[in-house]
């Protein structure tokens, strides 16, 4: 995964051991003063499509990958990662003058009826660029710069979440302040397609306390109904989850660390699941006290996924005060005595 190496060899220049697992998910470690240890999580991986199944003509056709919107594919550019190195395909798109013609409304496609071009002229020719049936493919969409505070890009659900705990890491190495928790950075894999690496990394790390960071829906644009997806805004602050995987007593200490480093926070609520790697990470082996960290994101699962870079600094600032909070004797434990 070149993506995690480059990840590793950034933040190697601040951790104490990088280590992966067999399938890829890479953490990091500073040692603390004690054996206990803080994880903060993200994930590395992104939606995209997979080749299944490629014509006489060497027209392509795939299946979604993830949570990928069909409905916005057709016309994009795609990178499809072959044996031979990435290849440049086009996603067809039939002309409005022709569609008129077609029988029926127009309605946003099947993703059976996507087809990919790579300039192949058979199945042969497509075989001879390095593709075959199960390699992935992604959209090619970058980076780009929104106004003067905003990033707009493909993935930023959630490789922003990568950057943002490797500057945790960072900064705690640069200040010269040794925490009580040893602190642990775990990149994972495939959280887009059910948490699987998020499970394997901790129920071998198993630490004492864990921060997920992920992205969450910014409601604040037109046509978002408050009443139905809660109040969430760009520019708002970090937004804490509640309910479900979420431990209060963790929960308690972000809310008690946000205030103390005047951290605006924004709330969201979970009644059955966060639909994020917490969901696998909460109730591996015995448990691990958890909570959920969100960025607020416009557009997610889109090619222009859009963050505010005040709320990334605001995120970076309460996870790093978060693991300097942390004392030995922290346990985040309910017990009898603590029950209503």
């Amino acid at each position: 995964m070149p993506g995690q190496r480059v990840w590793a060899k950034w933040i190697g220049e601040y951790a104490d051991d990088v280590q992966c697992d067999a399938y890829g998910s890479t953490w990091a470690t500073l040692a603390g003063k004690s054996k206990r240890t803080v994880m903060l999580t993200a994930h590395a991986d992104e939606i995209g499509f997979m080749i299944k199944y490629i014509d006489e003509k060497g027209f392509i056709r795939v299946d979604r990958m993830g949570g990928s919107d069909v409905a916005i594919a057709r016309g994009r550019r795609l990178t499809i990662l072959g044996d031979k190195g990435p290849v440049s395909g086009i996603i067809g798109n039939t002309a409005i003058h022709l569609r008129r013609f077609l029988s029926g409304p127009e309605h946003a496609p099947e993703v059976h009826e996507l087809w990919i071009d790579v300039g192949a002229d058979s199945a042969e020719e497509v075989a001879e660029l390095g593709i075959r049936v199960g390699h992935p493919a992604v959209y090619q969409e970058g980076m780009m710069e929104l106004g003067n505070n905003k990033i707009v890009s493909r993935a930023l659900d959630n490789r922003v979440g990568g950057y943002i705990i490797a500057q945790v890491m960072k900064r705690i190495a640069a200040s010269g302040q040794k925490p009580d928790f040893s602190l642990i950075c775990l990149n994972c894999i495939q959280e887009e397609i059910g948490g699987h690496g998020a499970m394997m990394a901790t129920h071998r790390l198993m630490p004492d306390v864990c921060i997920c960071l992920d992205v969450t829906h910014a409601t604040d644009t037109p046509g978002m109904d408050a009443t139905k997806y809660g109040q969430v805004k760009l520019n708002g602050g970090p937004a804490l989850t509640h309910g479900t995987a979420n431990h209060p007593l963790v929960t308690k200490r972000v809310i008690e660390v946000a205030a103390e480093a005047k951290i605006p926070l924004q709330h969201e609520a979970s009644s059955r699941f966060t639909g994020t790697d917490t969901d696998k990470i909460f109730h591996t082996r015995d448990g691990v006290p958890s909570a959920l960290v969100s960025l607020p994101l416009r557009c997610m699962h889109s090619v222009v996924e859009t963050a505010h870079l005040d709320d990334i600094s605001k995120i970076i600032e309460l996870l790093t005060q978060f693991v300097l909070s942390l004392d030995e004797n922290d346990t985040f434990e309910q017990s009898l005595q603590s029950l209503p």
